[in-house]
């Protein structure tokens, strides 16, 4: 069934990309359930006898959205959407790329991943993929870690319980998704401990002062994932280009003392390059014996295995939380997430209407979804061309369904809604 939704699904995606329509279309997506409700009654209880009478849509559960509406009674519907983080690039159409409908609050995850995984043969890219706090909750092993296998880099959200110091990995300290020196100012670690959605959704200048802060005290990355999922980082202190300055590093390392250097005052960059215009880490008075310094202190640089963050490794994003890359990327993609749901819900075949799917059955409801969201597809692909026709494309001949000339052979015609481009 789920191969049948996927097919209905990404048949205007495929005809789109042939046509060359994807080709701004840099692997950025959002990730999120909308509630599709059902036309039959809710499980409930007869008011004078108390008996309980269950519903006809036996799989179906109690959806409960990010905002304050009510819960509504259905399925909850996984939509992966094509999205743009950077407005300088050209336009493409923003098509639902993928479909999952299944019991409220279930499989969450793995959905996500059914989403992903056919976009890699359909020869897309992939990029950043934003999700909300849902998903940030999966046990690492049921999302982050296959997105990140499928080549997706995280941009998450987190509770307010979640914010600040997450925990740590061979004595680096991480901080909302990131790993940062042992030694930042606690200041700038806790930053964003116990801050409300309110102060995250607008923060205040102080908040992006710290934000920014927290910047060179970050590992950076020295060598990206391979097969196992295995990272290496780089102490802040250490490597050419240092970002920090550490009497610590310099201790253990035996680092002597730069000599002094001529500066041109007048070149941003040579100014931004002294060791003076660094920030300087102030290791405790009375230092730890070498052997009981972290990991991160002995070593230039340190590997991340997949599991050694445990759980915690559901928190671990690509960017800075709350930096200008992160709002940039995360915002843009959650708003491109909305707009769709709410085109789809908005739409003459409106996916929120239960009226629109009288059949009973989960299989019944999810052939119906998944042709709600095809022609929904269809028609955002029609509005886009209408805007964006490339001038050397004919807009009537090849929009008209054409016969298959070859005999049949007893196999099904592939099916599609428009022709394959022309040569």
């Amino acid at each position: 069934m789920q191969d049948i939704v996927t097919a209905l699904v990404l048949t205007p995606v495929r005809w789109a990309k042939g046509r060359g329509y994807l080709r701004h279309f840099r692997g950025d997506v959002g990730i999120d359930t909308t509630a599709a409700p059902v036309f039959a009654r809710p499980p409930r209880a007869r008011r004078s006898t108390g008996e309980l009478f269950a519903s006809t849509e036996i799989t179906a559960g109690w959806h409960h959205s990010a905002g304050n509406g009510p819960p509504e009674y259905g399925y909850s519907a996984t939509l992966t959407v094509a999205a743009r983080t950077r407005p300088a690039l050209g336009s493409f159409p923003q098509l639902a790329l993928g479909l999952v409908l299944d019991t409220p609050h279930k499989r969450i995850g793995a959905n996500a991943i059914t989403t992903l995984k056919p976009l890699a043969a359909l020869g897309l890219p992939a990029a950043f993929a934003a999700v909300d706090r849902a998903y940030t909750d999966q046990q690492p092993s049921h999302f982050a870690q296959p997105a990140r296998a499928l080549g997706y880099r995280l941009a998450l959200d987190y509770k307010v319980d979640q914010r600040g110091v997450q925990g740590s990995a061979h004595g680096a300290l991480l901080i909302d998704g990131h790993l940062a020196c042992p030694l930042i100012p606690g200041r700038l670690a806790t930053a964003t401990t116990g801050l409300d959605d309110a102060a995250i959704r607008t923060p205040s200048q102080e908040l992006t002062a710290l934000i920014s802060a927290r910047e060179p005290y970050l590992l950076r990355l020295k060598q990206s994932a391979n097969a196992d999922g295995t990272i290496r980082f780089q102490c802040p202190a250490a490597g050419t280009s240092p970002s920090v300055t550490c009497p610590r590093f310099d201790r253990l390392h035996q680092r002597s003392p730069s000599r002094p250097i001529a500066v041109d005052l007048t070149d941003a960059r040579q100014r931004a390059a002294h060791p003076a215009a660094k920030p300087r880490i102030l290791p405790p008075t009375s230092d730890h014996k070498t052997g009981d310094l972290p990991k991160i202190c002995h070593q230039h640089t340190i590997t991340l295995n997949k599991d050694d963050l445990g759980h915690l490794d559901k928190f671990r994003q690509d960017l800075a939380y709350l930096s200008p890359a992160w709002i940039r990327t995360y915002k843009s993609v959650r708003a491109n997430t909305e707009g769709i749901n709410g085109r789809l819900k908005g739409h003459d075949l409106d996916l929120g209407d239960p009226k629109n799917r009288l059949a009973h059955g989960r299989v019944a409801q999810t052939i119906l979804v998944a042709l709600l969201v095809t022609v929904a597809n269809d028609h955002f692909l029609d509005q886009w061309r209408h805007t964006h026709q490339l001038q050397n494309e004919p807009i009537t001949p090849a929009d008209t369904p054409q016969t298959p000339v070859e005999p049949f052979d007893g196999t099904p015609p592939a099916g599609q809604s428009r022709p394959p481009p022309a040569p």
